[in-house]
């Protein structure tokens, strides 16, 4: 599939215009105080032609064959570009955590960590957070490490999804 740039994306958007469209794949998931797991997961990137893209994100638990089990997290927020190769991501998910995260964007790749993490009082204790992305021969690649429930920050999802 051939991605084209939009006529209105904003210039300050273009170290992460790659990301627009849909994505989907799947991926694996890892931590001390949970099973291993296998999802697959759907990555949505939109925008108007101001400098930022609406992000939407669900996933699903996968069995060994690759159908699914059973729905899992969704996480939405806005992917802020307020100057060329700077992000900042807002970012709320369904399992009660909002989280506001800062980082740098060139040559297809972007990497964030948050600055802050808030929750909800039934939310399980996540302190911390490190997101990679990269397009890697026109795939998404992607890795997230965390700090939770009393845990220091290590590996916790890392996926590979293509261009639908």
């Amino acid at each position: 599939m051939v991605f084209q740039l939009p006529d209105n994306l904003h210039p300050n958007c273009g170290p992460i215009a790659w990301l627009l469209g849909t994505w989907r794949g799947n991926g694996h998931g890892d931590y001390p105080t949970i099973e291993k797991f296998q999802y697959g997961q759907e990555l949505i990137f939109t925008h108007d032609g101001r400098p930022f893209f609406h992000y939407m994100a669900r996933s699903w638990i996968t069995d060994d064959e690759g159908n699914k089990v059973r729905e899992a997290a969704i996480e939405t927020g806005f992917l802020r570009c307020p100057e060329q190769g700077k992000i900042e991501l807002l970012l709320v998910h369904n399992t009660g955590i909002s989280e506001i995260w800062h980082g740098e964007a060139a040559d297809g790749k972007m990497e964030l960590t948050t600055d802050a993490v808030i929750s909800t009082q039934t939310a399980k204790a996540v302190t911390a957070g490190k997101r990679l992305y990269g397009n890697v021969n026109s795939e998404l690649m992607y890795a997230y490490d965390m700090a939770a429930q009393g845990q220091a920050l290590q590996p916790h999802l890392w996926a590979r999804l293509q261009r639908a």
